[in-house]
């Protein structure tokens, strides 16, 4: 299974981009998204941005991910996590 999330680009030199995941900085390569640019969200796989999403779909996905992560919670609090 594959896990791309989307990420906001904070600033790019050259073929790499900075960008923010949950608060934290990460670099990245362009290399698959030339288009892309300060300001956008980018899906990210492996380091690499493999498109480019407008911000909607972003933040739902972004909202998706936090709901699961909140679930998993409240089940590993109960002691209902199955790994």
């Amino acid at each position: 299974m594959c896990l791309a999330i989307p990420t906001l680009i904070k600033s790019i030199d050259g073929q790499q981009a900075e960008v923010e995941i949950g608060g934290v900085r990460r670099t990245i390569s362009l290399a698959l998204t030339p288009e892309a640019k300060v300001g956008d969200y980018v899906i990210v796989h492996t380091g690499f941005a493999i498109s480019v999403l407008n911000e909607e779909e972003a933040q739902e996905s972004l909202a998706l991910f936090a709901e699961l992560e909140e679930s998993w919670a409240a089940e590993e609090a109960a002691g209902e996590f199955v790994t």
